[in-house]
């Protein structure tokens, strides 16, 4: 319900809301996703100078790239944040990691989005970690803007690419721009809806403005400067137009088709395009789903953006994103009304109010305080705990999103401490990591040592090295017996009960505490089941703090 307001006001509150555009940037790992991030800071403004990703001497690095060991590997480990404006609109830009080992960490990004930008090596396609994160998009039929990148590459043929990533996506590709040659003979895009061709250039310090720009209608000059080049491209982007539908602007946003766009994000050719199709094409924030027990029965209800109703859902916690103040902040997506400074704000799975010391928009480390906000923004808050993972925070209106999810683990290692001094940094470290989702922290209900929980092996060189780094704990991980788990509820608790007493040294406690069966082969679950048929094992749940008797 849109608050009581004047005419004026409520206007400027509509307008605040369809001018934002909130999206993630996607890809496999090197296929250039967050040197397309800092193009697209560059562009609009947001950075005067884009870093270098893998310069490891170099004083710059990515702007995304904020924790030390990003900028020592040259990789993404953790989704990053930033803000910026462009063509009057607020655009709220997600980077995520493409390393499969961070996937969870991606997953949780993609629901605090309306839009994803896919970004595509042209010289190896659709590789298996798109294929991942295409999947989690195509389930929330979140609509995808492709972007093919390193054109000026030794690549594969353009009509492969986009019969590839139709196949990929199960959706039609629409070219909106077209390469013409490719490696050392790249020589531009042609734009199909402007019918002009941009000339390449390479070097990273060029601007949109430095390229030139040929009219279609100069197509003699265009086959006497660019030959048989030219000539192939007009034929194959014929053949690929002839081939794939009109544009449709509301098949795109129901998830039905996928515009593409051309270019090389390192030499800031072809980004342009992709930052004002974000504008034009992309939507503005969008309804989502609140569900609620009321009398023990889900009541689900779509919450529109321009609701007034202030409300928010957070998808990342990050903890010492400042070390010298040892702060955590809670990375809230607003999905509807308006936050502005003072307001009396409610976490709905505690009930409790939460009175954050800061709030803050980003770009990606820098911070500036929220003098106010709208949904689909992106915002930060400032806490010292409370606050999970799923977490819905209100103005007071009982609602609980949903879709934030928490994957089983498949790697399980046990923590030794080096120093057994440092116990209690250790289990602030674990708790507060285990809390913002950079691993799963397990505490065998039996006691002994802590169990970490990981989708991929990576995700325990980064959680060692923190601890070492934020909160001085040495320790040594080391294998264990476990290789899974799975997390349980019951119709009742007095099965709960007996099921815990049957297997007490199988159960442990989770970040949310929720409580969770190990598995030390594939066959533990199944023979579990038979025993106890009424007993609920879950591969994935759904949001920080869900309770046992709910779930059931």
């Amino acid at each position: 319900m849109i608050p009581d307001l004047p005419e004026s006001s409520m206007s400027t509150y509509l307008q605040e809301v369809r001018r934002r555009r909130t999206f993630a940037i996607i890809s496999h790992p090197d296929a250039g996703k967050t040197t397309l991030t800092e193009k697209l800071l560059l562009f609009s403004g947001a950075i005067q100078i884009a870093g270098s990703v893998k310069a490891r001497k170099a004083s710059r690095h990515a702007t995304s790239d904020w924790m030390e060991i990003e900028k020592q590997r040259g990789i993404s480990v953790a989704s990053s944040v930033m803000q910026m404006l462009y063509r009057e609109h607020v655009i709220n830009l997600l980077d995520t990691p493409g390393h499969k080992d961070f996937s969870e960490d991606t997953y949780r990004v993609l629901t605090a989005v309306d839009s994803a930008l896919m970004v595509i090596d042209a010289a190896n396609g659709v590789e298996a970690q798109t294929r991942r994160l295409i999947e989690v998009c195509r389930q929330r039929d979140t609509p995808i803007i492709t972007f093919v990148n390193k054109m000026d590459r030794e690549v594969r043929d353009p009509l492969d690419i986009l019969d590839e990533v139709e196949r990929e996506l199960g959706m039609p590709c629409v070219p909106m721009t077209w390469p013409v040659g490719q490696g050392k003979s790249f020589g531009g895009i042609i734009d199909l809806r402007t019918q002009a061709m941009k000339v390449f250039e390479a070097g990273s310090e060029r601007r949109p403005q430095d390229f030139e720009t040929i009219p279609l209608s100069e197509q003699a000059a265009l086959s006497d400067r660019f030959g048989h080049d030219f000539a192939t491209a007009l034929e194959s982007m014929e053949l690929a137009t002839g081939a794939s539908p009109q544009f449709d602007r509301e098949a795109f946003l129901a998830g039905k088709q996928t515009p593409v766009f051309f270019g090389s994000g390192v030499n800031n050719f072809g980004v342009m395009e992709v930052l004002d199709a974000l504008v034009d094409l992309a939507p503005s924030p969008r309804a989502r789903t609140s569900s609620l027990l009321v009398n023990k029965q889900p009541v689900v209800k779509e919450i529109a953006a321009e609701d007034g109703t202030f409300s928010g859902v957070v998808f990342k916690v990050q903890a010492n994103m400042d070390p010298s103040h040892r702060d955590r902040i809670a990375f809230v997506r607003v999905a509807s009304g308006r936050y502005s400074p003072g307001m009396k704000l409610k976490v709905q799975r505690t009930a409790k109010e939460l009175r954050p010391t800061s709030v803050v928009t980003f770009l990606s480390q820098r911070r500036e305080a929220v003098e106010e906000a709208y949904a689909g923004d992106i915002i930060g808050f400032t806490t010292h705990g409370g606050v999970q993972l799923g977490d819905t925070i209100t103005d007071g209106a009982a609602l609980q999103y949903t879709g934030l999810p928490f994957f089983a683990p498949e790697l399980f290692m046990t923590v030794v401490l080096k120093n057994p001094l440092r116990t209690k940094q250790l289990q602030t470290g674990l708790a507060q990591l285990g809390e913002e989702g950079a691993i799963q922290v397990f505490r065998p209900e039996m006691g002994g040592a802590m169990l970490l929980g990981a989708v991929g092996q990576l995700q325990f060189e980064v959680v060692q090295h923190r601890l070492k780094a934020e909160y001085d704990c040495d320790v040594r991980l080391e294998s264990c017996q476990y290789t899974g788990a799975r997390w349980i509820t019951a119709d009742t608790p007095a099965e709960l009960r007996e099921f815990v007493n049957a297997y007490p040294a199988r159960m442990a406690q989770d970040a949310a505490n929720t409580l969770a069966y190990l598995c030390t082969s594939p066959y533990d679950v199944r023979l579990a089941q038979e025993r106890f048929p009424k007993i609920h094992f879950h591969p994935l749940r759904e949001h920080a703090g869900l309770s046992l008797q709910s779930a059931a």
